[in-house]
């Protein structure tokens, strides 16, 4: 019943790409299993077996005389005496009950054995408590044994709790046999009523001299009458309350009243402790001696609460609450003037703390919905929904910035993935897509829905989320745990962005003009009988379809092949290649890079030093 964890162990696994199955080590729950380890016969047996290959098998001693276990232990018994308490509830004479038992122990099949010796005129049905068996120990299955018994100790069956207090001389000698230290005997508890009964005390009480119908003849109707107050701030939803503490001179007694007012939110019940006489001091409690009780009578009090135990001024413990007397009334004042000679009655001013100012703590964000959406549940009972800029959902309708992006990864199957990013104006909301790629083993389709993307480190009160200020070529964008780097973006996004420079930052332009319109870092050679495409103002596109027109003597190149052969040696999917291993790659394939059209495609391809971007490179091969 204590087990929370079911996991099962992993029996399946790869070596050297085959499949093969293992035997499990531990078993459900991560428990440790002894039945598919080696036993130490094995272990031996495994370790002495190359002197067996040399010398031959080791003769064996003959086998000792077996004995049963239960001929070895036959009527040998372990026998301890303990007791336990039982408590009665339902009796004004005793509180508790102590019971002397014998506790017996069969070696022979580890039984046990539980007995109450009779006691005469007990009224306790007596004699058998436990059936000879073996008892429970806990509820994994386990059983005592004669190794859990010794002197001192408390052990529990069947929900009672016995105190092992002695044993006979035998099971001594026997423990001190077996190597257990056995503890020192205890004195055997007594039951305190029985020893009551078979010892009675008589006592001789005398009569008081303290007329209580003088009192209350004297002091009838008289009434003390205190103002007081209860502080609760302590406590949850506690506070400040006032209270009226009356003290009957008659019988002395005291009563606290509640104090209400109108639309104070408590029910109008006009008595917090009912009239009684309150214990100011206790006698040393036992700890036997229950802690709440219907009546306490004089032999548990040692000192009652009287007239001179209330002053203005003081705190009074009343039953567990400390109450602050700060004023009374004119008749209580003539009283004490009167009786005791105190004429200080100066009442105390009262002065109501300000209520704290509870600071609004925002909890983290569930998960459901948008932030912003689920943030109005912690301003209102009935959350509104959270306003939208209309505005600018109708200058930027089906206006979407779309981008590649590639998923940055350390298994290299997941770096060859591309991704189109799609970013919506209108609501600054970004989907994912992944277009589907035949015998890739990966089913494309939609990989996130439109949704508002958080930047890594922002939090709900200061939520900051992607724009596309952010999505520049070759940053990387953190998606819910996902790292994505931005390749290629779509001919819109720089048209967008170049109509409305004054809203993003220069890096950002300047980045999509550079993927867009690379630089020229080669000199065109000046010949005749090529078409002059040499600036770089020139679109790159025209230069591709002269590279096409070049290449279509060369019927042996197979586009499909050259696209699948660059895809395979860019491992880290990050569309470059150094520039000498960009060329091997080509000779490799049998391309013509010695043309002068080609090496001007190559040069326009470069990214930085000796870097190629191939992707623009493949264009010229579809």
């Amino acid at each position: 019943p204590q087990k929370t964890c079911f996991h099962r162990s992993q029996t399946l696994g790869y070596k050297n790409g085959y499949a093969f199955s293992r035997l499990p080590t531990v078993g459900s729950g991560g428990e440790r299993l002894y039945v598919n380890q080696l036993s130490q016969a094995e272990l031996d047996e495994l370790a002495s077996k190359r002197p067996t290959l040399t010398y031959g098998q080791v003769k064996r001693a003959p086998p000792s005389g077996f004995i049963p276990v239960h001929v070895a232990f036959d009527k040998k018994i372990l026998k301890f005496d303990a007791y336990f308490q039982e408590d009665v509830p339902l009796s004004a004479e005793e509180h508790y009950r102590i019971r002397q038992v014998c506790i017996y122990y069969y070696l022979e099949d580890d039984s046990m054995y539980v007995i109450e010796p009779v006691v005469q005129n007990s009224g306790i049905p007596q004699g058998k408590h436990i059936r000879r068996h073996r008892v429970p120990k806990n509820d994994r299955g386990e059983h005592y044994h004669w190794k859990d018994l010794n002197r001192g100790i408390n052990i529990t069956m069947y929900g009672r709790t016995y105190r092992i207090v002695d044993c006979d001389r035998f099971t001594q000698e026997f423990l001190e046999s077996q190597g257990i230290e056995v503890n020192p005997p205890e004195k055997m508890a007594f039951d305190p009523y029985t020893e009551l009964r078979q010892m009675p005390v008589r006592k001789y009480i005398t009569p008081s001299d303290f007329d209580q119908l003088k009192q209350f003849l004297t002091y009838d109707k008289q009434v003390l009458r205190f103002y007081a107050m209860w502080d609760d701030t302590n406590s949850i939803f506690g506070e400040n309350r006032p209270y009226v503490i009356h003290y009957y001179l008659a019988d002395d007694t005291v009563e606290v009243r509640e104090v209400h007012k109108q639309n104070d939110g408590r029910d109008p019940f006009p008595v917090l402790i009912r009239r009684q006489r309150i214990p100011k001091t206790f006698v040393d409690k036992q700890k036997t001696f229950p802690t709440c009780v219907m009546e306490i009578s004089d032999q548990e009090v040692l000192e009652w609460y009287t007239a001179k135990d209330f002053a203005v001024g003081k705190s009074t413990n009343l039953l567990g609450r400390d109450f602050f007397i700060y004023d009374c009334d004119e008749f209580t004042r003539n009283f004490y003037r009167d009786k005791f000679g105190i004429t200080d009655f100066q009442p105390v001013e009262i002065k109501k703390k300000p209520p704290e100012e509870v600071q609004q703590i925002i909890p983290p964000y569930n998960g459901f919905g948008i932030p912003e959406d689920t943030l109005q549940n912690c301003f209102s009972l009935f959350p509104k929904p959270p306003r939208k800029d209309v505005i600018k959902m109708l200058e930027n309708e089906n206006k979407v910035l779309r981008y590649q992006v590639a998923l940055e990864s350390p298994n290299p199957e997941d770096r060859k993935r591309r991704f189109i990013l799609s970013y919506f104006l209108s609501n600054d909301m970004i989907s994912i897509y992944e277009p589907p790629v035949r015998n890739s083993g990966i089913i494309g389709g939609k990989y996130l829905r439109k949704t508002r993307v958080a930047k890594p480190g922002s939090t709900t009160e200061n939520a900051k989320y992607y724009g596309p200020s952010d999505l520049t070529i070759g940053s990387t964008i953190e998606v819910f745990g996902h790292r994505f780097v931005i390749t290629d973006a779509d001919e819109y996004v720089l048209n967008y962005m170049e109509s409305n420079a004054g809203s993003f930052p220069a890096a950002t332009l300047q980045s999509l003009r550079d993927h867009f319109h690379p630089k020229q870092v080669v000199k065109e050679p000046d010949n005749s009988d090529i078409p002059k495409l040499g600036t770089s103002k020139r679109e790159p596109d025209e230069l591709i379809v002269h590279v096409q027109e070049e290449l279509k003597p060369h019927k042996h190149l197979n586009n499909k092949n050259i696209q699948e052969a660059f895809l395979q040696c860019d491992k880290d999917g990050s569309g470059v290649l150094d520039k000498a291993k960009f060329l091997s790659l080509c000779d490799s394939l049998s391309v013509p890079t010695n043309t002068t059209l080609l090496n001007k495609l190559i040069d326009q391809c470069s990214c930085g030093e000796n870097q190629i971007n191939y992707h623009n490179f493949l264009k010229a091969f579809p």
